[in-house]
This record gives C-alpha cells, structure tokens and sequence, in this order.
C-alpha cells in the first residue's frame, strides 16, 4: 500500500509507527524462510519425468462443418492415454489409441455443427499424469474464387520454386530452430549442414514462393493461366531441392518461405485471375522423416527401414515382349493393368520403397488413409488451391485413390486432380484414368492423367525421325480414354532432359513441339524456361535456374529473360511464338473444345481439324526440312461444307477448290487457318 494512503486516513504520527512495524517484520521475518517452500513450488511446476509431453499435432487446426470426423495425430512421450477430454461442449472425442510406446496418441473426434470458432483445449490424462493440447478452430471462409480446377481454356506452367526466381534471400540458409518439431532430426530442419550453393547442381539454390508471385505479370504475359509447383513441403536433406522428401507433410519447406507465404501467392494468383495447383505425394515421404524411425503404427509404412522392397526391381519387361537389353523408360506398370497378373507380379510397385529409398506408406491401412486424405483437404482449405498433381499414381493402390477422391470431391467438387503415370502405352495410362471401372471394378477417380504416350510420341517424331503418322495413331487410341479432352499434354517436364539439349533438336524443332502441345486437343503443360529454349541434359542438369530470378543475375539486362530486353534474339523469337500461340489458343474455342479430325497423315506430315458449331480451325504440321503442298480430298470429310480459308497463324497457304484443299506449309513449321 502506498504512503501517501497511509498518511491521508491515520495521520503522519500513525504513518511512521505503521511503516516502521512493516519493515521490521520484514527484516524479522524474511531471514527465518525455509528454501523447502521456493523449491516445493518448482517441483510442481516442472514436469514430472513420467508425465506426458506433447511435441506435435496433426493437423495443427481444422474448420467447423468440413468433416463429419477428425482424425488427430500427436506426437510426444508417455502418451498411453486413459481419458482425453475437451473443454467445449462441441468436441467429443469419440475415441483413442496410444501407440509406439507412447510416442503417438490418436484422437478421433466430432465437432459439432453449431461450434464456435476458437480453441478447444483438450487435456490427456494417462497413468503418469497429464497434458493438453490446444486445437485451433475457425468456421469455413468463403468459397468463390477457391477450388476452381481446371477448364479447357487453361494452360499450366509448372516450376521448380527453388530454381525460378529468389525473392527473399534471408530463406536461403534457413537457421537452427527452423524445424517445425522439437523431436526431428537436426537435418531434417536442414540446421546442421551448408545446403544454399548455386554452383552445386543438386543444392538448394534459394528461389522461393515469394520470386514466384513477384512475377506473376510474366506468365499473363506469357499467356498461361495455371501454376503448378513441384511439392512445397518442408524436406530433411541438403540436396532435396526438388521437395520430394517430405520430413513434415503440415510444413512448408523454410527454404520456401512460410505458409502465409503460400497463401499469399494463392490469393494474389487467384487476383489476378490465375490459379495455383499443389504437387502432392501419398505415396511416400523422405527417409530422414522421424516416422521412419518411430512409425506412428508397426505398418505404416510397407516394411521397414532395415527390411523393405524396392520399385526399381520390378519383373523384366521381356515377360510381355519387350527386346532383351532394351532401354528403360518406365516401371512396368503392365502388371498392374493385366487381370492375369498375380499380385505378385506388380507387389514391389505398390509396396516398394520407391527407388529402394524413399519410405512407402501403407495407404490400405484405414488409418493411413485417413491421414493422408485430411491432410489433402487441409492443404485445399487453408489456401484456396485449385487442384492437385499426384506424384507417383501407379504406385498407390487404386482402392485408396477411389476413397481419396471420393472424399476430396464430396467437399470440393470442382477441384482436378492429376494423376502421373509414366508409360508410353496409352492402353496402360488409360487404365489409371478417373470415371471408369475395369477389371478391378474400381474407379480411381482421379479427374485426369498426363498424356505420356502422347510426350513419348512428339519426341519420337520430333527427335528420333519417327514417322509424323504415328501422331495420328496415338491420338486414335483416344478412345481407351473417358474424357481424353482433359488430358494433360506436354513435351517436356522436371523428369525428363530439356528439349532445346536433346540430340536433334532445334529452335525449329521446339517450335513445332508447342505448336503442336497448343493445338491438339487436350489441356497443355510448359515446363518453366522451354519457352525461352533453356538446355539442360537430365536431372538435375535439366533443373537449371531461370535467368533473370536471382539479384546478382539482374545486374546486367541481357541477363534477365523476365524482360524482352534481358533476352537474346532467338530466346526473344521463342518466347513470342509461345505467346502467340497461347493467345490464340485463348481467343479460339475450337482450339479449346473443338472435336479433333484427322485430315491428312504422311510419313512428315499431320494435318487436323479442331471443329466447333460455330468455328473450324485447320491446323497444318510440317517436319520436313523442305516445303510441302499437300493436296487433300474433302468429299465426304468435315471440310466438305467450307469453302473457304483465312490464315490465323503461320506462312502457310491454303486454297480450297471444288472437292480439294491444297496447302502449302514452309519447312519444318506449324500453320493454322479459319475455314469457313
């Protein structure tokens, strides 16, 4: 109390006497204090050896209404719990399970409709004591303008965030403490080693999700409409750049920025009319992740760090015919479609540690399951993203995809998702391709899959002097496919060696590559840089920085290929034949949704229709190195009712008489016109 107070109630004699009574008992008194007290009261605020501690949750919070259940993962110590409870009304846990000795304790709950949005504070008593965890919970935002998927007039670009554009050099050497759990590796917050080094090939070179949206002007410049970003998520090596090597499947990765990173370039890319797909990875994560060493379940993963299988010793391909010593291009996913095959046959597919290294998850276990479908639609929700590329789909069993889309789309029904399946057989992708049951009688669900066959055709056509015919050919196999309009096609992607280093290639050659990807049907795919003809031989050298993104790059302009002016000529020249042709491709339903005819096929040569009711657009291919006038018969053909053509693209010349359409095409080029 206050000597003034003292001296207005009792007077200043009173004041005196009191105050020299308080300080006496103090000096009386303090001395003769036990310590036993002060270190009693310490005792029981420090933790008990065998109390239990919670290090981690997953997911780290989740929305009213999104999910009739919620499956929690702590992580932690003595966790073998006999009573959970939470202090709202609203969250009833309906169930748990401790796990690996205590380390895990799983929760499953049901928030009520009617919650509030705040934090549920849940407390764990176990045998040894107690805890609490705290779990965020927020009602849904809006949802216009989040989860669009994909529409035929898009075109997607995908990058590599490390190697674009470096728009917060302080993330390049993320510092101790970065990792998102105490109980992870030091390396797996990459703390303990140099990992930023530009002139090391498979080191983290420092782009990150802020260069990405500084340059979101360049790709409406370019013309593309879609983002896709080979995955985000925090890795444990120095050399897993490329991110997929997962130690945290609720982090992003520090080399990359933060989440609100992320959600900040979702948000600013859906401004500007633009959207953003997410790289996911259910099939595995990265061997330096803390589950591979404690696994939350003894089968959560297929096998075990000391005793697994691998992908890459799959059957020889000479069991169905392939030439003895062939060169491989992909694993033989053909057990997997034969109704013959014994599991046997395709197991170290679906259950294969993949390359031998990265650790597989066992997604038939419910749990599993579960898992990896919440932390898809966490992902979808905390950011507003648009769709999904699934890495490695042949390698998941397809009772999981069916489950997993099922449970993504009952949320999220325009949402796309991509499946990757890497074979040159379009009776092997179309396979893994949603919408349909086969032998198996299950539909994986996936929305579409990248157009493979059609890569490995371009490429054979364009660079090994196959015949133009066989584009012809693949395309008829449409027909293997439920909706081949909404394939994903490309030339070139982060797996495979640049186009502009392939031997045979040209600036010619990379012409007709997009002039063909742009104008067959399907939805089109670039890889960053192969609009500026970047080279690079295979991985990682195909994974080389775009020039321009980082600071010591814009030092001089003919170093930054973001502006026309840091550009070389021929760098300038491709660049504007992309744009060219994705403007075009924009501007032109036909060339979005219009039915695909076979025209004219020839050993160099393939000319196509894309015809809609209201627009028919002829699209002429040469990749002779002379010019060639072809004369071609329209009687009974779908140009028999158009008499006339106006050139859209290209130097060509097209002249319609009475029952033919002559065209003559340049050397090795790609022409386009409107008949009508």
């Amino acid at each position: 109390m206050p000597r003034p107070f003292l001296s207005q109630h009792i007077g200043p004699f009173a004041s005196t006497v009191a105050l020299f009574i308080l300080l006496l008992n103090i000096v009386l008194i303090v001395p003769l204090l036990p310590a036993a007290p002060l270190a009693l009261e310490e005792a029981q605020t420090s933790p008990s050896p065998d109390a239990p501690v919670v290090t981690k949750l997953e997911p780290p919070n989740w929305w009213i209404g999104l999910t009739p259940e919620l499956m929690l993962l702590i992580s932690g110590h003595k966790l073998e719990a006999t009573h959970v409870i939470c202090n709202l009304n609203t969250v009833h846990v309906s169930r748990t399970q401790a796990t690996a000795g205590g380390d895990y304790l799983f929760v499953w709950m049901k928030i009520a409709p009617d919650a509030r949005s705040g934090t549920a504070v849940c407390h764990i008593t176990t045998a040894t004591g107690e805890t609490s965890f705290e779990l965020p919970l927020a009602n849904r935002q809006p949802t216009l303008g989040k989860f669009q998927g994909l529409a035929p007039q898009d075109a997607i670009y995908l990058i590599m965030p490390d190697r674009f554009a470096n728009g917060d050099p302080t993330n390049d050497e993320p510092k101790l403490g970065s990792s998102s759990s105490p109980d992870s590796p030091a390396s797996a917050g990459h703390s303990a080693l140099q990992t930023f080094d530009r002139n090391k090939p498979r080191a983290y070179h420092g782009g990150d999700l802020r260069g990405i949206r500084d340059h979101l002007s360049y790709f409406q410049d370019l013309g593309v409409t879609t983002l896709w970003l080979t995955p985000i998520l925090k890795n444990g090596a120095a050399e897993d750049y490329h991110g997929y090597g997962a130690v945290d499947l609720y982090a992003v990765d520090p080399h990359l920025g933060t989440l609100d990173d992320y959600r900040q370039l979702v948000a600013e890319a859906h401004h500007q009319k633009m959207k953003v797909f997410f790289d996911i990875v259910p099939n595995h994560v990265g061997p330096l992740h803390p589950w591979v060493k404690d696994p939350p379940l003894p089968d959560w993963f297929h096998g075990t760090l000391q005793q697994h299988l691998s992908t890459s010793s799959s059957t020889d391909p000479t069991f169905y015919g392939a030439a003895a010593g062939a060169a491989k291009t992909n694993d033989l996913f053909e057990t997997l479609v034969d109704p013959h095959a014994p599991e046997s046959l395709s197991r170290n597919i679906t259950d294969g540690w993949f390359f031998g290294v990265l650790p597989d998850m066992n997604t038939d276990n419910p749990v599993v399951a579960q898992y990896l479908l919440q932390n898809a639609i966490w992902w979808t929700e905390t950011s507003g993203l648009d769709g999904f590329r699934v890495d490695t789909f042949p390698y998941v069993p397809r009772r999981f995809w069916a489950n997993w889309s099922a449970g993504l789309r009952a949320i999220y029904p325009r949402l796309t998702t991509i499946g990757e399946v890497f074979h040159p057989n379009p009776e092997v992708t179309s396979f893994f391709a949603g919408g349909q049951r086969h032998w198996d009688g299950i539909d994986s669900g996936v929305t579409t899959v990248f157009d493979f066959p059609l890569y490995f055709t371009l490429r054979d056509v364009l660079l090994r002097g196959a015949s133009a015919a066989k584009i012809a050919d693949i395309l008829r196999q449409d027909e293997l496919y439920p909706h081949p309009e909404n394939l994903i096609t490309f030339f070139a992607n982060h797996d495979t060696a640049r186009f502009a280093s392939a031997a045979g290639s040209s600036l010619a050659k990379e012409k007709l590559a997009f002039g063909l990807v742009l104008t067959l049907r399907g939805i089109p795919e670039l890889y960053y840089g192969d609009e500026i003809a970047m080279s690079g031989g295979d991985d990682p050298d195909n994974r080389r920085d775009f020039p321009g993104g980082w600071p010591p790059d814009r030092q001089t302009d003919r170093q930054n290929a973001f502006q026309a002016s840091g550009r070389t000529p021929q760098q300038q020249e491709l660049f504007s034949y992309v744009q060219s042709l994705l403007h075009l491709r924009r501007e032109h339903v036909a060339l979005q949704i219009g039915r695909l005819w076979h025209v004219f096929s020839d050993r160099s040569a393939y000319v196509f229709l894309r015809d809609t009711d209201e627009e028919h657009l002829l699209v002429a291919f040469n990749n002779e190195a002379a010019p060639r006038t072809l004369r071609i018969n329209t009687r009974d053909t779908p140009l028999q009712l158009l008499p006339a053509a106006s050139p859209l693209f290209g130097n060509a010349t097209a002249e319609i008489t009475a029952g033919e359409l002559r065209v003559t095409v340049p050397a090795q080029s790609i022409a386009i016109f409107n008949l009508y």
